[in-house]
């Protein structure tokens, strides 16, 4: 649906050239929900403003339905862009307008009939939640309640995609997490592909099913999460996965010896990085190896059917058999460590 080709992009400043983006090439399929994340001043809103040219790239092309949108005129772009909802970070509310009269602005302004934009905006407030709140200002409103009215404002004209700009990123995480939820309905329900910039790994832990990962202005990596995540492509995705050692419960640091003894059995500790899940480690040391343990402690993070994370597992069988499950863990290429005998 969206082609996003050899997009360039460069700001100057006090006679100084700044290359905000530099040669992006990205596919977005209809109906997908794509994030796209980077630190600070990567070139995230760049590209996204780009997409329905509120910036106009250097170079390269914008491709929506095959429509080479950097080569429309005016009448053409303004009809595009149409199609185009787009949230912002501050909600971009008229404060002397409703609830109503918000999500209404861009009906009026493109003449429908009022019976029409009755009936319809009746219609948004009640996908976003809101149809209690048609005739309150948005200076009675909470954060939430905001970019809720924002996207049923963005939903207006029937887009077949949403733009998001850190949609999220002045809200709290319980509000997040509504709003995101309300992102990830209108996309099943509507079918309304939606491309997003964040840089936070949560918001994207929650919502795309692709990321792009943008740094200084290049596109470093490209796939689902889980992919990205197993492949550990970019320093970024460090941020998700806990790469510190977990520490050792008291009441165990305290028996813990370096070296091997009658009667001693290993504390082993081991990183999930996506080549299995925590469910399947557990009942394979379990039910098929058969090997007693205890799990002392774990940091799992859950993506789909995929584990990331680590935890400590106290093995307590005989020698044989704790050997066998390091065996295991080396044959699975689960990083494992003994941290001491117990």
């Amino acid at each position: 649906m969206i082609q996003i080709k050899n997009i360039s992009k460069t700001f100057r400043q006090r006679q100084q050239a700044f290359k905000a983006l530099d040669g992006i090439d990205l596919d977005i399929a209809a109906g997908d929900i794509v994030g796209i994340i980077g630190s600070s001043g990567a070139g995230k809103s760049t590209l996204i403003r780009c997409v329905n040219l509120l910036e106009r790239p250097d170079g390269g092309q914008i491709l929506i339905n095959g429509t080479d949108i950097t080569q429309l005129n005016s009448k053409g772009l303004a009809q595009q862009r149409k199609k185009m909802g787009m949230i912002f970070q501050h909600f971009n509310l008229l404060s002397s307008r409703t609830v109503f009269g918000n999500v209404a602005l861009p009906l009026e302004l493109d003449g429908v009939d009022a019976a029409i934009i009755k009936q319809k905006v009746g219609e948004l407030l009640s996908i976003v939640g809101l149809e209690n709140k048609a005739q309150d200002y948005p200076a009675s409103l909470s954060g939430g309640q905001k970019q809720r009215v924002a996207i049923a404002r963005a939903l207006a004209n029937d887009p077949h995609l949403l733009l998001c700009d850190e949609a999220t990123s002045a809200l709290d995480p319980a509000t997040t997490q509504s709003i995101l939820q309300l992102l990830r309905d209108i996309n099943q329900r509507l079918g309304i592909t939606i491309l997003l910039i964040t840089h936070e790994m949560e918001v994207v832990k929650a919502i795309c099913n692709h990321i792009a990962v943008i740094d200084h202005g290049k596109l470093v990596a490209k796939g689902t999460l889980t992919e990205l995540l197993t492949e550990n492509k970019h320093p970024i995705f460090q941020q998700f996965i806990n790469t510190d050692s977990m520490t050792v419960p008291p009441e165990l640091f305290i028996q813990l010896k370096p070296d091997q003894a009658e009667g001693r059995t290993p504390l082993v500790e081991l990183e999930l990085t996506g080549n299995i899940s925590f469910d399947e480690l557990i009942d394979t040391v379990y039910n098929q190896l058969h090997i007693p343990h205890k799990l002392i402690k774990a940091d799992i993070e859950y993506v789909g059917k995929t584990s990331f994370g680590k935890l400590l597992l106290h093995l307590q069988g005989t020698d044989g058999d704790n050997d066998k499950a390091v065996q295991y863990f080396n044959k699975r290429k689960i990083k494992n460590a003994i941290k001491g005998y117990v």
